[in-house]
């Protein structure tokens, strides 16, 4: 016979799966695993180049591991420290990135096993948080026990904001603070119930492991106390000495991170690429004052709680201007104001009465703070991965919200009292969690590689410059790894549409001009692509690969106006201007005598086979042109010494050369 189930006392039935929390436990992190199994096929994509596929030391493998936890995280991908800090403040993230150079170490870069890891680190992560919680209201009755963590957790799990975060293999540094970060909120909790040191020393360095990953994790030095303060109901007197320990960890990282990052409080950028809040004024671009910047920065505030609600429209770029500079007079900006400064009053005043939604929106707030461009700039507007960490205050909150109305509603009608008021919550979660579930899966695909996610967001992110120049870039490098000349052409001009909108949307970004140099070169408009690579010298003198380019260009651009329009002066015009460039380039020495072969000044035609010789001097051809120039100059002693080189060198050169 089986045996039912008494209810306890004032408080509603539970079904055994409910209370069943290892299993729920084991189910959570299952399904936040296979919410990304579609990425396992996927390829590197957005900045796994920087820490993967680019960065030397990861390529190093375990040697690099020195050079990743000495160094600034973009030194391995620029190998220049003056590039690598392109951002106000630095980036100190080694552990992610130690993580990359060790699968390197074992398999090599296979993007397939790294982003199966992700999936399982997150679904770790998602487990964890479950424990966490419960482990937090241990002692509150049991349905809010069995149920409120839950609710929470579900939200997190499969909320589509985290896609770039988990999608995305570089967002691992993402999913390593928040897991350390949350190990120290379990150990801190362990700890305080036993009144154990070690647990506290453990927590705190799973909290420093955390900061490794990010810097973001070092929030929850203030999270942790507030924690002790509202669930286990201790005194601020009673908590500040076992905070020591995290207080510690937290500052001998700021001392590791300030040793290895000498001049992270640099001047800020001037780039609008790496710093949105510039504006355009006389010709060039200058600092925005707090005060011009701020409504900005509020108005983001405002679009993270409407991705948070309604994650329907996504895109991995909130890069100028697809955030456009707001003012006080826009709607939005007092809009998101008034919310803000609602969620801080009710922030404060809830978590003294020790209120857990309160806590969930302290949560929010304080980890939302060092992301939020308002202490610091970081470098865009704002990112779906900088939610990571604070959209699970946003679950605290808005699960323990969802369970208190559905159960204050349920007791207006008693018909609907007990039971039926939890299915209520289960039901609404699952319809929930299901649409977050598709969402994510959906938007998984996006990640697939580089095409992929630019040209998808370039819908939703059309006025983002650093966007446009991206789908231009990739448009380009994908006309090139196809043997289909219309194909090409067709690709080629869409990547002109979209870096001049880049150029139209940031008059001085240098890169763009490079790229659209490209594109008019690979369509054989010289003079367009000229004038390109020019513009991005005027805004960059030492740009060295717009140096080369040009060069390039303009050797080809004499070889066309030479061979197919017949042009000879045109030719000599842009061959000579290349010389200035490279003097020791071959193929440019070449088609200078060539050219002054032709058009009968063969001195000069002796002069650059003389210069293409001394360049490359074991090469026959190079010699044989030198002695049929010499020869045509009347310099017969010349010409036979250079033929002799050059048969010495290659005895079947005139039978190559066409001469019996």
């Amino acid at each position: 016979m089986t045996k039912k189930k008494k209810k306890r006392t004032g408080q509603p039935y539970l079904p055994s799966w409910l209370e069943a929390w290892r299993v729920q436990v084991i189910g959570i992190g299952l399904l936040g695993a296979l919410l990304y199994v579609n990425t396992i096929g996927h390829q590197y994509a957005q900045d796994d180049a920087i820490v993967i596929t680019e960065n030397v030391f990861t390529q190093q493998g375990l040697e690099g591991l020195s050079g990743i936890f000495s160094n600034d995280t973009f030194f391995g991908f620029f190998q220049d420290k003056s590039k690598a800090r392109l951002v106000t403040g630095g980036r100190y993230r080694p552990l992610s990135v130690a993580t990359f150079a060790l699968e390197t170490a074992i398999w090599g870069q296979n993007p397939s096993l790294s982003h199966a890891l992700n999936a399982m680190l997150y679904g770790f992560l998602c487990a964890l948080i479950l424990l966490t919680l419960r482990l937090s209201i241990r002692d509150w009755p049991a349905w809010e026990k069995a149920l409120i963590p839950l609710v929470v957790t579900l939200l997190f799990t499969t909320h589509p904001v985290h896609t770039e975060a988990v999608a995305n293999i570089k967002g691992r540094d993402e999913i390593l603070a928040l897991l350390g970060a949350i190990g120290a909120w379990y150990m801190a909790l362990k700890a305080i119930d036993r009144s154990s040191w070690m647990l506290h020393l453990l927590g705190a360095c799973l909290l420093f492991l955390g900061m490794l990953s990010k810097e973001n994790a070092f929030t929850f030095i203030g999270v942790i106390p507030m924690m002790w303060y509202v669930f286990r109901k201790k005194s601020i007197q009673e908590v500040w000495l076992p905070a020591l320990p995290y207080l510690v960890s937290g500052i001998l990282f700021l001392l590791l991170r300030s040793a290895i990052l000498p001049e992270a409080t640099g001047e800020p950028s001037m780039e609008l690429m790496n710093n949105p809040f510039l504006v355009l004024e006389n010709g060039q671009y200058e600092l925005m004052t707090f005060s011009e910047k701020l409504p900005t920065i509020v108005y983001t505030w405002g679009r993270y709680l409407q991705l948070l609600f309604a994650p329907i429209v996504l895109t991995h770029d909130y890069y100028p201007k697809h955030i456009a500079l707001q003012s006080w007079s826009d709607p939005a900006v007092l809009i998101s104001m008034l919310i803000y400064i609602a969620g801080i009053w009710v922030a404060f005043r809830g978590v003294l009465k020790r209120a857990p939604i309160a806590f969930g929106i302290a949560f929010f707030l304080v980890t939302l703070l060092p992301v939020s461009n308002l202490l610091f700039p970081i470098g865009t507007n704002m990112a779906e991965r900088l939610l990571f960490m604070p959209s699970l205050g946003w679950a605290i909150a808005v699960g323990w919200l969802l369970v208190r109305l559905v159960q204050r509603f349920a007791g207006q009608f008693p018909k609907v009292k007990d039971l039926r008021w939890i299915s209520t919550v289960l039901i609404a979660l699952i319809l929930i969690s299901i649409l977050f579930s598709i969402r994510t899966i959906n938007r998984n695909e996006a990640w697939k590689n580089n095409y992929t996610l630019f040209t998808q967001d370039v819908r939703v992110s059309e006025q983002s410059a650093k966007l446009q120049n991206a789908v231009g870039g990739e448009l380009l490098a994908r006309s090139q790894q196809i043997d289909d000349p219309t194909e090409q052409k067709i690709l080629q001009e869409k990547a002109v549409g979209h870096l001049e909108r880049a150029i139209a949307i940031h008059p001085y970004y240098k890169n763009a001009y490079l790229l659209l140099g490209n594109a008019f070169n690979y369509l054989k408009n010289y003079e367009a692509s000229i004038a390109n690579y020019q513009k991005a010298l005027q805004l960059d003198s030492g740009y060295e690969e717009a140096r080369s380019n040009l060069a390039i260009t303009y050797r080809q651009a004499g070889q066309y106006a030479g061979e197919q329009l017949g042009d000879l002066s045109q030719a000599i015009s842009y061959l000579e201007q290349a010389q200035q460039l490279t003097p020791n380039d071959y193929e440019v020495l070449r088609l200078l005598g060539v050219a002054y072969g032709i058009g009968g000044q063969h001195q000069r035609a002796v002069g650059f086979f003389k210069q293409a010789v001394d360049v490359q001097p074991n090469n026959a051809v190079a010699w044989f042109n030198l002695a049929q120039a010499s020869e045509y100059n009347g310099d017969a002693i010349g010409a036979q010494q250079a033929l002799q080189k050059a048969l010495e060198i290659d005895p079947e050169i005139r039978k190559k050369m066409g001469i019996q």
